[in-house]
């Protein structure tokens, strides 16, 4: 079997969520994800009790791949230091920055 990804634990928990949200018993609701999804029961259940302390579903982020850059270290220290502080990863920094200057470039040409 193998391990879900980011996105299908989004989805699963989101939908753990929107049982627990409509007062689905709890043995329904672990019969529903475990069919839906394929989980066994078990992980089906874990889902359940970690939706149930959500406020909201979570963000369903879309898949990432891997890119290798080549930065100054002065620039590696900054973004390192900008993470830490604003609990973002250097990924998510990264593809912020990246969105906004790929976005004011179709803006301007």
């Amino acid at each position: 079997m193998t391990r879900s990804t980011k996105v299908e634990k989004a989805r699963h928990l989101n939908a753990a969520f929107a049982l627990l949200q409509r007062q689905v018993a709890l043995p329904e609701a672990v019969q529903c994800l475990s069919r839906k999804f394929e989980l066994s029961e078990r992980q089906a259940y874990r889902y359940l009790q970690q939706a149930s302390h959500l406020v909201r579903p979570v963000e369903v982020t879309e898949a990432t791949v891997p890119v290798t850059l080549k930065l100054p270290p002065r620039t590696v220290e900054l973004l390192r230091k900008h993470a830490r502080s604003s609990g973002l990863t250097i990924g998510e920094i990264v593809t912020g920055a990246l969105n906004a200057f790929l976005g004011a470039l179709k803006k301007h040409g």
